[in-house]
């Protein structure tokens, strides 16, 4: 009798001290917005993008030197994970724009997206703030029990602008929580301080519930890329093997012009475009493709748009 007393004991304090073990869950949270963007089912399956991810602003009095960068990290992590992007780095992103003083107030404006598109041949620009992180800590301290609980919730803010026009494709706001508890029984168990980790489940839940609309809005967009150099009737495009480039594939060339702007909102609508002959890829390299223009009313030249014929 007295060792099935003990063994109930020693059953019921592993089972106190199992509900004592550190835990962690995260959550996402339905976007914040007034108006949620509707989602857009895109079909696209042609050459990747190449899409850039500035850092993130920071609006809020927590994390200063971390979080803005954490989110963009974030990001370009699910953006590659899909396989439908060619992301670039955000190293030659930031160094881009400390060289052209570009973003100085850490917004993307249109000249800043046709800037860098133009530089760094991108599609799109993903640029967002952090407009709200919050943490808390609760706990209980017993006799023979001590428990933590903590959280961390955030708000994410994010824009998609095309880097041809400087339109702004996509606009929505996520939000998301992470939550841990610990605990000890008896001087057994976690004692935890303060869980860092929970500032990137939190960013990272937010994100991650608009990395599919930010996909759909930017492949629903004609997939274009830019001339690198010409010679004779050969023009060399900054799109190759690693863009899912084939031979064959038809491109139009055209050279664009001015901006056209909403007299309005004076926000960039468009820009104009003087449309120069068509070419065929006859050669795909590493970064790079070959390709010959046919009936060109004038050849390209270094920075002009090349779009898929679809």
């Amino acid at each position: 009798m007295i060792t099935n007393i003990k063994t109930l004991q020693v059953i019921a304090a592993a089972g106190l001290f199992a509900g004592c073990a550190a835990t962690q869950s995260t959550k996402m949270k339905q976007t914040v917005s007034a108006n949620v963007t509707e989602k857009v089912e895109s079909k696209y399956t042609g050459p990747k993008r190449r899409v850039g991810v500035v850092d993130f602003e920071n609006k809020t009095a927590y994390g200063q030197n971390r979080l803005g960068g954490a989110a963009a990290d974030i990001l370009i992590t699910e953006l590659a994970k899909t396989g439908k992007f060619i992301v670039v780095e955000r190293d030659k992103l930031n160094k881009l724009m400390e060289e052209q003083k570009l973003g100085a107030t850490g917004v993307v404006d249109s000249n800043t997206a046709a800037q860098m598109g133009k530089v760094l041949g991108l599609n799109a620009i993903v640029t967002g703030a952090i407009s709200n992180f919050g943490v808390n800590t609760t706990g209980s301290d017993y006799l023979i029990t001590q428990s933590k609980r903590q959280s961390a919730q955030t708000t994410v803010d994010i824009r998609v602008v095309d880097a041809e026009t400087g339109q702004v494709l996509y606009a929505d706001s996520g939000k998301g929580e992470a939550k841990s508890a610990t605990g000890q029984f008896l001087g057994m168990g976690t004692r935890g301080g303060y869980n860092e980790g929970l500032e990137g489940d939190a960013l990272r839940a937010a994100i991650s519930q608009l990395v599919e609309n930010i996909t759909s809005q930017i492949n629903k967009r004609p997939w274009s890329c830019r001339v690198a150099d010409v010679d004779g009737s050969t023009v060399y495009i900054d799109a190759g093997m690693e863009s899912g480039m084939e031979n064959d594939l038809k491109l139009m060339i055209f050279k664009l012009g001015k901006e056209i702007r909403s007299p309005s909102t004076g926000l960039v609508i468009g820009r104009t475009e003087e449309k120069l002959g068509e070419m065929a890829i006859i050669e795909v390299m590493e970064g790079m493709s070959k390709g010959q223009m046919k009936g060109a009313a004038r050849m390209p030249s270094n920075g002009d748009l090349a779009r898929l014929v679809q």
